[in-house]
């Protein structure tokens, strides 16, 4: 059986014919192009994640306390922020760090002292309390691979 001219799309005015306005046919690229660009941000974006998991150290953790003769030694993974404040002869510290909750007492000049490290919502709070005002001076520096803080506590001069 032969093909006539309009089977074999020759001068056809079927829908499928674009000279003769119909629909064009279906062409994939714009989708794949698509889907190309989607899977180029969702790599950026994994990419990105890993990164900066590596790059970030974390929250800083409190690894020890020592009390030592003229105050108190604390060590952390690396340094944090802090702020301090004097509060009625009392010192208190906010520190941003991690930790769990540890209290003792030093004997600075035949004078107790007693100090607590307690986490609250912000950090930890160390506190240093006695019978009359204290004076501390702290300096902290980074060795053997943690930051160490060393607060000096005196009693304070009227």
């Amino acid at each position: 059986m032969g093909v006539t001219r309009s089977e074999s799309g020759e001068h056809s005015t079927a829908t499928g014919d674009p000279a003769a306005g119909g629909p064009a046919p279906y062409d994939p690229r714009p989708r794949l192009r698509l889907r190309f660009f989607a899977s180029l941000v969702l790599i950026g974006l994994l990419l990105g994640l890993l990164i900066g998991r590596l790059v970030d150290p974390g929250p800083v953790r409190l690894e020890a306390v020592q009390a030592l003769p003229e105050g108190l030694q604390l060590r952390f993974d690396h340094e944090p922020a802090l702020h301090q404040e004097y509060l009625d002869g009392a010192f208190g510290m906010l520190v941003q760090a991690e930790g769990r909750d540890q209290q003792g007492e030093l004997r600075i000049d035949d004078m107790p002292v007693r100090w607590r490290i307690q986490p609250s919502e912000r950090g930890l709070l160390v506190n240093l309390v006695a019978v009359r005002a204290l004076r501390v001076q702290w300096h902290g520096e980074e060795r053997d691979g943690g930051w160490w803080m060393v607060l000096e506590v005196s009693p304070a001069t009227p």
